[in-house]
């Protein structure tokens, strides 16, 4: 029996992968277990790790991380709590992989970890560029990692420019995008009456997050966001920030929106809510990755702000917009006026799951695996 533990930290990463992990764990010869840390654990945050519970996935270790309180130096010391505790978990259980997705500081925590105790990792999303703290701990964690499940060709290409073995690197889409279209079942009127809007007016869902680099400024941004929205006319549904350095002047910012009638601010919507009101949204707001890589399959319209995605693949629903409330508002018209249309999605077809399920399930686990080196 093949025994596999992923690590989720947060509700973004664990919506993404759930469709995917359902089905790794049913698949013959694969014993899954689930390790839960960082937001999924603070009820600031919605306390999300019910969202885990909720799905019937076995949770083998929850890994407290007290230090994440939206500043630089917590998630520093958040690293150290989450790397320790799963040192501690995972020297119990021994697992023979670990499964990692993305750029979060959990998943550089679960490397380092798995990486000291002779554990295989493989990588979900590896090669993607964002030119932010994301970016670096992404490649980190590619760098430490013997299994590549990347989204596109050009994060294929990436890793092995990256000196990652390209036989060791599969092309499979992005799993965020499995099962979209069955998720949307809730519809623009009940939405709009679960949040006393009107859903003849023009609607928008902003998820917007601070980047570390601008922690001291993160508030700026998202109030020119909101202003925007504002003089466009728009009603906001909006996702409060993750834990990053300057989520809580971002969350302020949020607040004073909501307490203006402005807004309707949740602090956590689950997966399949998510998901149907961006696909009956007039436009998605923010630099959510969903707006970059969700969003496309449902044509919706997105309007990118600043650079926490930058340079990463676009699809051709997605509009970027500068940081003042000039440049948003001008982007929320021209999405407006565009509508939502057909778009092919950048990440794939809708059907990564069972293609990492095989490669998860197949791949050799021999001594050699963990005997790394670069390929040039």
């Amino acid at each position: 029996m093949r025994r596999v533990c992923y690590v989720t930290g947060s509700r973004a990463d664990f919506g993404l992968m759930e469709s995917t992990l359902r089905l790794l764990a049913g698949s013959h010869g694969v014993s899954l277990g689930i390790a839960v840390t960082g937001m999924h654990l603070d009820p600031l945050h919605g306390a999300t790790v019910r969202e885990v519970e909720a799905s019937g996935l076995r949770i083998d270790r929850r890994v407290p991380a007290p230090s994440l309180d939206g500043t630089g130096a917590g998630m520093a010391k958040a690293l150290a709590e989450m790397t320790s505790g799963l040192v501690d978990a995972w020297s119990a259980s021994k697992p023979d992989l670990v499964l990692l997705v993305g750029d979060r500081g959990e998943m550089l925590a679960a490397a380092l970890a798995a990486a000291h105790l002779d554990v295989p990792i493989a990588h979900v999303h590896g090669g993607e560029r964002s030119g932010t703290i994301d970016e670096s701990i992404r490649h980190a964690v590619s760098k430490f990692a013997h299994l590549h499940m990347v989204a596109t060709e050009a994060s294929r290409d990436r890793l092995v420019c990256m000196g990652e073995r390209p036989d060791r690197i599969w092309v499979t889409g992005a799993p965020g995008l499995d099962g979209l279209g069955e998720l949307a079942t809730e519809r623009r009127a009940e939405l709009c009456a679960a949040f006393a809007l009107d859903p003849t007016r023009p609607l928008a869902l902003m998820s917007y997050h601070p980047v570390l680099q601008d922690g001291a400024d993160a508030a700026a941004p998202a109030a020119a966001l909101l202003d925007a929205a504002r003089e466009a006319g728009l009603q906001v549904v909006a996702l409060a920030p993750n834990s990053d350095a300057g989520s809580r002047e971002v969350r302020s910012a949020l607040e004073r929106a909501e307490g203006r009638g402005e807004i309707c601010l949740a602090v956590h919507l689950p997966r399949r809510r998510f998901v149907s009101l961006m696909a009956c949204a007039d436009l998605m707001v923010g630099n959510s990755s969903a707006g970059i890589i969700e969003a496309a399959t449902f044509g919706t319209p997105v309007v990118n702000v600043g650079d926490r995605q930058a340079m990463r693949e676009r699809s051709t629903n997605v509009l970027d917009a500068g940081t003042d409330t000039a440049s948003i508002r001008g982007c929320i018209y021209r999405a407006l006026a565009s509508g939502r249309g057909p778009c092919v999605n950048a990440y794939g077809d809708g059907a990564a799951g069972p293609r990492i399920v095989e490669i998860l399930r197949l791949a050799d686990l021999g001594r050699q695996l963990t005997r790394k080196s670069n390929a040039y």
